[in-house]
């Protein structure tokens, strides 16, 4: 085995990740938490000579199934602040060195990275369950595929309440298309509206709640940029166009990282 062959496993709530380092470079691979099995026969064929190191909340649970001895868990939170640390290496931004971390996972998780040190500063339960949780609840269809593309035929006015029709015809003293209240324009006058506009507005609560906490941690740690990772920002287009206006709209830096759901596998994998 290269020294350079490593694999990490991120075992979350909703999905477990899988970082594979070869010299060629990375190979990630997700699964559904209830594939467990699936994901560990699947690693004892493309890992078996590999030493795995675990992360995540149901580490524990993934550990008591792997049936072998070069195996070692490794905090969550390091470990996705290191995996992203080497990502933002990968794309070209090893400057950044000072940033906030926000994780959208089933929840969301943030951190304040300063150099080699990471600190947890907060979080909210509000993340990527809560888009499959809720829309699922208003639409019956729980499948994440599945609602991002009834998202993408969704429009929020008939949902949200703004600004500007809070005010009408006078000036607001911010943006009128910015949110004034989520859900704020459903009455029972009103029509039901359609699936697709329940999603899009579920999804633009997630990234409304994960952006104002992220501002808010930026603001108080004196950092000028946040670093967005997380199985939430796959494949959805809306989450992530949400997320970086809104962090532009107070001065900050977005990054949405690519692969950055795979971010606590490869922090796991590089661990010694």
């Amino acid at each position: 085995m290269s020294s350079t062959e490593r694999a990490g496993i991120d075992a979350g709530g909703t999905l477990i990740k899988v970082a594979i380092q070869k010299r060629q470079g990375w190979h990630f691979q997700s699964f559904s938490i209830r594939q467990v099995d699936e994901c560990l026969a699947w690693l004892n064929e493309r890992a078996a000579p590999l030493s795995l190191r675990i992360t995540g909340g149901k580490a524990d649970m993934v550990q008591d199934k792997l049936n072998r001895q070069d195996k070692a868990s490794v905090p969550e939170f390091l470990a996705s602040c290191n995996g992203a640390r080497h990502l933002l290496a990968l794309d070209g931004q090893s400057q950044l060195t000072d940033f906030i971390l926000t994780n959208v996972g089933t929840g969301t998780s943030i951190n304040l990275i300063r150099g080699e040190t990471q600190e947890w500063v907060g979080g909210t339960g509000v993340g990527g369950g809560t888009l499959v949780g809720l829309s699922g609840l208003l639409t019956n269809v729980y499948d994440y595929s599945k609602l991002i593309q009834l998202a993408a035929q969704g429009h929020r006015d008939s949902v949200d309440l703004t600004v500007s029709r809070i005010y009408g015809n006078g000036t607001p003293p911010i943006p009128g298309d910015l949110t004034a209240s989520n859900f704020g324009a459903v009455s029972s006058k009103a029509a039901v509206p359609p699936s697709a506009d329940q999603v899009a507005s579920v999804i633009g609560l997630v990234a409304e709640t994960v952006t104002a906490l992220s501002v808010m941690a930026a603001q108080k740690a004196g950092v000028d940029t946040v670093v967005y990772i997380g199985s939430s920002f796959v494949e959805n287009p809306k989450l992530k166009k949400s997320v970086t206006r809104y962090s532009r709209q107070w001065g900050l830096t977005p990054i949405i990282l690519r692969d950055g759901s795979f971010c606590g596998a490869v922090g796991a994998a590089l661990s010694n």
